[in-house]
């Protein structure tokens, strides 16, 4: 009987221990709307990335033809900086850099764009990460001129 107990109990630690990883799993990939004020063609998102987190989502609607500015800088209070961002088009493609400027251009579709924050791994000391990420996007009157 014992061994049965033994393995049973090892089956449900098992099974706890992957659901546990499951829900940090959907939670670490959440995706957060960035939002623009009415009138507004800029905002400011500001995070953390836990040591045992990669990277955070945002996701924001446009059009094509609108041109779009992504800008990362440091966060105070924090001992690294999450300094690359990569942007996902609706299509499937992506752009980004490390730190400054990651995205600047005239958008190519219309739909929904994702936006990945993230630590450099190759430069990281595994502590908390910050970002302090400017968005700009024009209207597309606006975005006329850069963009034709």
């Amino acid at each position: 009987m014992k061994n049965k107990k033994g393995s049973i109990a090892a089956t449900l630690t098992s099974a706890l221990l992957f659901l546990s990883l499951t829900a940090q799993a959907q939670t670490s990939s959440a995706v957060t709307p960035i939002h623009f004020g009415k009138g507004q063609v800029s905002t400011v998102i500001t995070g953390k990335l836990s040591p045992n987190q990669d990277a955070a989502w945002y996701q924001f609607g446009a059009t094509a033809g609108q041109f779009a500015l992504i800008n990362i800088s440091p966060l105070a209070g924090t001992s690294e900086t999450a300094n690359v961002g990569v942007l996902h088009m609706p299509d499937g493609s992506y752009d980004g850099n490390k730190g400054g400027i990651v995205y600047q251009g005239c958008l190519p579709k219309t739909g929904t764009y994702r936006l990945k924050m993230g630590r450099n791994l190759m430069a990281t000391n595994g502590k908390t990460a910050g970002y302090r990420t400017e968005v700009i996007i024009l209207p597309k009157y606006a975005s006329r001129k850069l963009c034709d």
